[in-house]
């Protein structure tokens, strides 16, 4: 895939480097997710990645520019999160080309309930990759 005139190459990360989890960390700020907390160190990106069932992430030429990454069982469902673009690579096609790859993952080790909560202003992102809200669900965090 392209994204502008740079190649964009998609690659499933289970052990991240050092530098690889400071660009993880780089995305997660810019998305604005960790702006009132401490940041976690390396170490605990690193986790993160090896925590997940899988964890893509998007690289043109050689920097990381996106990222999304999936909880799961392995059987019976998954729950995707943490989907995002630099600012400066969006409308090019790489996250919902990074979606699509997550899905045909999870599609290929036998996982047919994909779902996620997405963030009020991304319904119109996610709608054309297929996922709608579920009727009667409410979304709901502990505090």
């Amino acid at each position: 895939m392209t994204g502008g005139n740079a190649m964009i190459e998609f690659r499933f990360l289970t052990a991240p480097t050092e530098e690889e989890a400071m660009k993880i960390l780089g995305l997660y700020r810019e998305a604005g997710w960790w702006e009132n907390a401490a940041d976690p160190d390396p170490q605990d990106l690193r986790r993160i990645v090896a925590g997940s069932y899988c964890f893509l992430a998007a690289f043109s030429e050689g920097r990381l520019v996106a990222m999304g990454r999936v909880l799961s069982d392995g059987v019976s469902d998954a729950y995707i999160q943490d989907v995002t673009v630099e600012k400066g690579m969006r409308h090019r096609g790489i996250g919902s080309d990074l979606v699509r790859r997550i899905v045909s993952r999870l599609n290929a080790d036998g996982i047919r309930w994909v779902g996620l909560i997405a963030a009020g202003n991304t319904e119109d992102f996610y709608r054309p990759l297929g996922f709608r809200p579920v009727p009667g669900a409410l979304a709901m965090l502990q505090r």
